[in-house]
C-alpha cells in the first residue's frame, strides 16, 4: 500500500465511529465483515472463515426469517442483492427499497422506501458503503445516499435519463473517494457508460462511455456517428479493483441492435469488452474484446476476478 492510500485511510478513519465501515476493510480479505458487493475488491467472493466447513455444514439449522413482503407487498419477492454485513448489521436492497437487519436476530432496524417515477423493476444488486453512508441505484435512474444508522436520506442525484429508457440496478462500489456507478437499458439503442461520483455530494468526478464519439480511439470500429450514438455496451455488473495498479476492471454489454449487425459493420468497440480504467481519471488503460461485432447477445458483463498465480512457471 502506498503513502497516498495510507493518508486517505487515516483521514477517513478520523471521520468514522464504531458503527460505520472502516475503510481498511475494503482492502482486506473479508473475515468479520462483508463490506462490498464481492466481499473485497478482487471479485473472488471468497471468505477465509473456517468455523463452518464440510464436516459440520449439515448441522446448520434455521435461525430466523425476515420477510420484505410485510413492508413492500409483491416486491418482496424480488430479492437479488448481495447483502453487506458491517458491525453485525445486514444491509440489502430490492428495487426502490433498502433494509437494515440485525444479523443475529433478524430484527428490522430500519427500512427506506424510494418514491419511484417508473423504470424497470427487474431487481437491484445491492448497496455500497463509505464510512456511515450507504449508496444505491433506483430503477428511475437515481443514485441515493442514506445514513447507515437510521436510513434517512442524505441526497439523491440523477445518474441516467429515464426518458431515454435507461435504468439502474448496479450495486455501487466505493474505491477511495469514488462511488462507481453503472447503467443498463434493456437492449434499447442507447450507449452505456460508467461514472465515478463524489461520496459527499454525488457530483460527477469522471464519465467513461462504452461507445466512442467520432474521432476518438475506437471510433474506427464503427461505420458512422449514427451507429455510435445508439451503440449499447451497458455496464450493469459491479467492478473490481487492483489497489497496487490503481486500475478498475469491468465488462461491457452487447452492441445495438442486438442481433442485426448490418448497420454497425466493424468490431464495435468498446462493447463486449473487458475494460481497465485509471481510478483517479477514468481514462482507458487497456481493453480486451472477446466478442468483436457480437450478433448473439453474448455480453462481456461479468465480474473480472483478480488473483495471483503462475503462467508457464512465472508469477
Amino acid at each position: 500500500m502506498n503513502l497516498r492510500s495510507l493518508v486517505w485511510i487515516a483521514i477517513v478513519g478520523c471521520m468514522l465511529n464504531a458503527q460505520s465501515l472502516n475503510p481498511r476493510k475494503l482492502l482486506q480479505p473479508p473475515v468479520d465483515t462483508w463490506p462490498t458487493y464481492n466481499g473485497d475488491y478482487s471479485g473472488r467472493r471468497f471468505s477465509t472463515l473456517s468455523k463452518i466447513n464440510s464436516q459440520n455444514v449439515q448441522s446448520l439449522s434455521l435461525a430466523w426469517v425476515y420477510r420484505t413482503s410485510s413492508t413492500t407487498g409483491s416486491l418482496g419477492n424480488v430479492v437479488k442483492s448481495t447483502p453487506l454485513m458491517v458491525d453485525g448489521v445486514l444491509y440489502f436492497s430490492i428495487p426502490d427499497h433498502v433494509f437494515a437487519i440485525d444479523a443475529r436476530s433478524g430484527q428490522e432496524l430500519w427500512h427506506f422506501s424510494w418514491a419511484s417515477r417508473g423504470g424497470w423493476h427487474l431487481g437491484n444488486r445491492g448497496v455500497g458503503m463509505y464510512g456511515n453512508w450507504l449508496y444505491f441505484e433506483t430503477p428511475d435512474c437515481n443514485l441515493v445516499s442514506l445514513n447507515s444508522k437510521d436510513g434517512t436520506e442524505r441526497w439523491h442525484k440523477p445518474i441516467c435519463d429515464l426518458d431515454q429508457f435507461y435504468t439502474a440496478t448496479v450495486a455501487p462500489v466505493v474505491i477511495g473517494n469514488h462511488v462507481i456507478v453503472g447503467v443498463s437499458g434493456d437492449d434499447l439503442d442507447i450507449p452505456g457508460y460508467l461514472e465515478a461520483r463524489d461520496p459527499e455530494t454525488g457530483d460527477v468526478q469522471w464519465h467513461w462511455s462504452s461507445v466512442p464519439k467520432p474521432g476518438e480511439p475506437g471510433s474506427e470500429t464503427w461505420p458512422n456517428a449514427e451507429a455510435m450514438a445508439h451503440g449499447g455496451g451497458m455496464t450493469w455488473v459491479p467492478s473490481t479493483y487492483d489497489p497496487e495498479l490503481k486500475l478498475l476492471y469491468f465488462g461491457t454489454g452487447n452492441p445495438q441492435p442486438v442481433i442485426a449487425g448490418k448497420g454497425r459493420k466493424g468490431d464495435n468497440l468498446f462493447t463486449e469488452s473487458i475494460i481497465a480504467l485509471h481510478i483517479e481519471t477514468g481514462k482507458l488503460a487497456w481493453y480486451f474484446q472477446p466478442s468483436p461485432h457480437d450478433t448473439h447477445d453474448w455480453d462481456a458483463v461479468e465480474t473480472p476476478v483478480l488473483f495471483d498465480g503462475e503462467i508457464e512457471g512465472r508469477p
